[in-house]
């Protein structure tokens, strides 16, 4: 069973990965929509290790980049 903390960290990045595709990358927009600075979504992207080519339209790929794992 995760953590409390695991699962709010989880949550986050699954929230940052829907918002920046929804904004196509660019980050200023996807921070406006997460309500969150462009500085605090460059850290948060860094901090989760998500990178444009895992985060693929579709869900194998896309639950990869969400749970880390390649």
């Amino acid at each position: 069973m995760n953590s409390l903390k695991d699962r709010v960290q989880d949550i986050e990045k699954e929230e940052i990965i829907k918002a920046i595709e929804e904004c196509n990358w660019i980050m200023s927009r996807a921070a406006r929509k997460l309500g969150i600075t462009e500085r605090m979504i460059g850290y948060k992207i860094k901090k989760y290790k998500i990178r444009k080519e895992e985060v693929v339209k579709g869900d194998n790929y896309e639950q990869q980049a969400i749970s880390g794992k390649e």
